[in-house]
């Protein structure tokens, strides 16, 4: 363990307890972490995945948890995504630390249900009170996006291993429920070939035809800049930041859909 993370470890076991109802919460992958934050749990979290950019003592990944790790931080609370078994993700646990896992990939109902099995394993009122908002609060800003049947693709990305979103995920409800009509048929994610993704996408916008491919990253690629003049169809960037996540920072982005798309 480097000298940082050991301070790190000895500053958070050795926090004053004003806050003594608040538990010690592992969040074992960033999107939990986001929902920690939103519910006003941040300052409750104790040890972080490595995956994560929370300043907090790693506790390994979501397949791999470090249980040495886990078990200095003296959790009352693990929270992970429910790709572990649930006795692996129990065998990592302290004696009596919770461990909870969550889902939230496939639906954005199982986004909601994450925020009310969270602010409830945490015991806090105010967190239960605001996780109770968040259904109506996505429902509503997405319909101010107004998409008008607009067709759309999905994409994660252009270049490296991209993949497009289909039915049973999360933003296939979200882009849904803005008014868009999402074109990828294919249930879940749909992963292009690695050897020419350009050629692989070229291929399905023309199978299924979208007037708009939303790209989910920062900024717009020279491999995204590459599909225009091939295809035809519109390229829109979007940060990926505000919607690969299925937490409440896609409220973020349904604002970034209405600045753009919102009459």
């Amino acid at each position: 363990m480097t000298r940082h993370a050991l301070t790190l470890v000895l500053l958070w076991l050795l926090a004053p307890a004003a806050e003594a109802a608040c538990p010690r919460i592992v969040s074992q992958s960033p999107y939990i972490t986001h929902t920690l934050d939103w519910l006003g749990l941040k300052d409750c979290i104790v040890g972080v995945s490595r995956y994560d950019t929370l300043d907090r003592p790693r506790t390994g990944g979501i397949l791999d948890p470090d249980k040495d790790a886990i078990a200095v931080l003296k959790p009352d609370l693990m929270l992970t995504a429910n790709w572990i078994d649930a006795e692996a993700w129990q065998a990592a646990a302290p004696k009596g630390a919770r461990a909870v896992r969550l889902d939230g990939f496939r639906s954005m109902r199982q986004v909601e249900d994450n925020l009310r099995t969270i602010a409830k394993a945490s015991r806090q009122p105010e967190a239960e009170a605001r996780a109770r908002t968040f259904a109506s609060a996505w429902r509503e800003k997405a319909k101010a996006v107004h998409g008008n049947g607009r067709r759309v693709l999905l994409l994660s990305a252009c270049s490296g291993a991209p993949y497009t979103f289909g039915p049973d995920t999360w933003l296939y409800d979200l882009f849904t429920e803005a008014g868009f009509t999402v074109v990828e048929t294919h249930p879940r994610l749909r992963h292009l070939r690695v050897e020419n993704p350009v050629a692989a996408l070229d291929d399905l916008i023309g199978k299924l035809r979208p007037e708009f491919v939303f790209v989910f990253e920062r900024k717009y690629s020279d491999q995204c800049a590459a599909i225009l003049p091939r295809t035809g169809v519109r390229i829109v960037a979007l940060d990926g930041e505000q919607f690969l996540h299925p937490a409440p920072v896609l409220l973020t982005g349904l604002d970034t859909l209405v600045t753009r798309f919102g009459r």
